[in-house]
């Protein structure tokens, strides 16, 4: 089954609220859109979060490589042959894996259309229900705190808490909510490199010493500090989660050589694509090491392809796939977020259909 042509689209969405991390606040976001045409008149789709700040893509970039790099690889080719595509936009170009996982999301869509089949069941997963989290952005304690209350009440049971933009204030923020919330609910505390070393250290001590019941850190230091994961890991007893530190399955196997993480986030933006998002939880469960599975700020499409591949690999633990729920509005159906639950629809592919957008430039 042939790939007739490549379409690529750039859409925006409106958030609800501003979103606010240690590395940005955005009101809006951009997400480029690929579709896949086969022969037969099928269509796999696919979708890219600019994030300058991480993956260092823009809206522009990521459009001139799946346009003018990407593409031309791939028309004319047949669709059966997935491995072989998947090696093909890896090796297209150096980085740029926003643009290599949308691409790669769409072919699996397509892909799975053509052979009948919901991907989470062509990657060998039974079942189309994940118990999801829900962040928390920064903000000041009492916003926080209500916002905190509110996810509550809306049915969820682990929340994901945003700090490290000012790092003296955080153990106030944490206290805070869970003070308000009780400790029946799991607290995931997502530092986003904000602090140093030390910094996360006397953090999290004092997080233990509170005790706090923090399950797990994510990301406390810099990208390319692994030795200060390395060290934030040694001098405390809350696991350390990699997040930004974590790209590609080379990554994984240094971080678990050094020793520097108790967890693993796998994130499709930062992978490339959906094979190499496998390899990251397959490595990761050789040395027991389980995975997380989350997104940037994104639509429907690219988060749904992730929530297929944590219904598929035994060793994806955790998910943290609330992105959509950010949105002002939804475009797509084919996941639907019930309380805290994910479910995913049965549909051959994603399982997407599309709603009329009228936000297309």
């Amino acid at each position: 089954m042939i790939i007739q042509s490549i379409q690529v689209q750039t859409e925006i969405f409106q958030l609800k609220k501003p979103f606010k991390t240690a590395l940005r606040t955005a009101t809006e976001i951009e997400n480029v859109f690929v579709y896949v045409q086969l022969e037969d008149g099928l269509i796999g789709v696919g979708a890219a979060a600019p994030t300058l700040a991480i993956t260092g893509e823009s809206k522009e970039s990521i459009e001139a490589v799946l346009k003018n790099v990407i593409t031309p690889l791939l028309v004319g080719k047949d669709i059966r042959n997935i491995q072989e595509l998947s090696l093909l936009i890896e090796r297209s170009c150096v980085a740029n894996t926003s643009a290599k996982a949308a691409m790669e999301i769409a072919l699996y869509d397509a892909l799975c259309q053509h052979l009948n089949l919901p991907l989470y069941q062509f990657l060998g997963g039974s079942t189309n229900r994940l118990k999801n989290d829900m962040t928390v952005s920064v903000g000041t304690v009492e916003e926080m705190v209500l916002d905190a209350r509110q996810i509550i009440k809306d049915g969820f049971s682990i929340l994901k808490i945003k700090v490290g933009k000012d790092w003296a204030k955080d153990v106030e923020r944490i206290m805070a909510i869970r003070e308000k919330v009780g400790n029946h609910v799991a607290i995931r505390v997502d530092a986003n490199q904000g602090w140093t070393p030390r910094q996360a250290v006397a953090i999290i001590q004092e997080l233990e010493q509170l005790d706090a019941k923090i399950e797990l850190i994510e990301q406390p230091v810099h990208a390319s500090d692994i030795e200060g994961l390395k060290f934030v890991k040694q001098k405390v007893n809350t696991p350390i989660m990699a997040d930004e530190s974590l790209f590609s399955p080379q990554d994984a196997l240094r971080l678990i050589k050094e020793d520097a993480v108790d967890l693993l986030n796998i994130k499709l933006m930062k992978t490339g694509g959906i094979r190499r998002a496998m390899q990251i939880a397959d490595i990761a469960e050789r040395a027991n090491i389980p995975c997380m599975i989350g997104s940037m700020m994104e639509s429907s499409v690219s988060v749904l392809a992730a929530a297929h591949i944590a219904t598929a690999h035994p060793n994806i633990q955790k998910i943290d796939l609330d992105a959509p729920l950010w949105l002002a509005n939804q475009d797509f159906d084919g996941i639907e977020f019930i309380g805290d639950e994910i479910h995913l629809s049965s549909l051959p592919g994603l399982g997407i259909q599309r709603r009329l957008s009228k936000s297309i430039r």
